[in-house]
């Protein structure tokens, strides 16, 4: 599992006064770069990349300007063909889940830009990570 901490500041809150939806969107997909850079080796890095094919959230809490959720994210299965699901989830102070999330991801080729199957040497490093 990857953790990330984010802080609600003034330009994430909507007009109800929390968290923006999109900026949870913004959140998920920080954390699933910032687990990538911290595992994956630098020649995976240089050779692929990866682009969301879909999100799935649920709503079950929110945050206000200033306070801080810890985002957890792990892989939970192995990938199929060029996709490879990562779950989010976003606890606030208490220890909560408020958001949680399924993103299927595709990976591309850089140098081609085409999706490609996702090699096992790739997958190897994320998968069967502790899951909760």
């Amino acid at each position: 599992m990857f953790t990330l901490t984010f802080t609600a500041s003034p330009e994430h809150i909507d007009v109800m006064g929390h968290v923006n939806n999109a900026v949870w969107v913004q959140w998920m997909e920080a954390m699933a770069g910032a687990h990538w850079a911290a595992v994956a080796p630098a020649e995976h890095q240089a050779k692929y990349a990866w682009l969301v094919t879909r999100h799935e959230i649920d709503y079950r809490g929110n945050i206000r300007e200033g306070e801080s959720v810890t985002g957890e994210t792990f892989i939970p299965d192995g990938p199929v063909g060029a996709r490879f699901d990562r779950r989010v989830d976003f606890r606030n102070g208490a220890g909560k889940v408020i958001v949680s999330a399924r993103t299927t991801w595709a990976m591309i080729d850089i140098a081609s830009g085409r999706l490609m199957r996702v090699p096992s040497e790739v997958a190897a490093p994320f998968v069967g990570a502790k899951q909760p």
